[in-house]
């Protein structure tokens, strides 16, 4: 059984999101760096990504490409802090799925990684 098998698939994914962009939305730090009005099309990047990652459906690679985040992140000023508003928000967004606490864990480490890694500008 995969990961994303293991959390409930899709509507797991989905919440997730869907969560961590209810914060992004209202967070003066973050949200700027979104250019569309609404935030849907970034949240389905994110979805699509996070469930190709996690043993889920193909579609992310399908439709961009290689993920290349750092490269898509790039145009964007990822400071120390706007990576703790990014952490914040997604760690609410972890906390609302109530999952198994390994699974909790192992999901975590990644996104603190991955948050870790996109930073890419220490002039705040």
């Amino acid at each position: 059984m995969t990961f994303y098998e293991a959390v409930g698939g899709e509507p797991t994914f989905r919440k997730l999101v869907d969560e961590f962009y209810a914060g992004v939305a209202g967070d003066p730090r973050l949200r700027p760096m979104y250019p569309e009005e609404d935030l849907g099309p970034a949240a389905e990047r994110l979805r699509l990504f996070l469930e190709q990652y996690w043993g889920g459906p193909k579609t992310y690679s399908d439709q961009r490409g290689h993920p290349r985040l750092r490269m898509r992140h790039a145009p964007f000023a990822v400071t120390p802090a706007a990576r703790d508003a990014w952490i914040t928000h997604m760690r609410a967004a972890v906390a609302s799925l109530a999952l198994p606490q390994d699974l909790n864990d192992q999901l975590w480490e990644y996104l603190e990684h991955a948050a870790n890694f996109m930073v890419n500008s220490f002039d705040e």
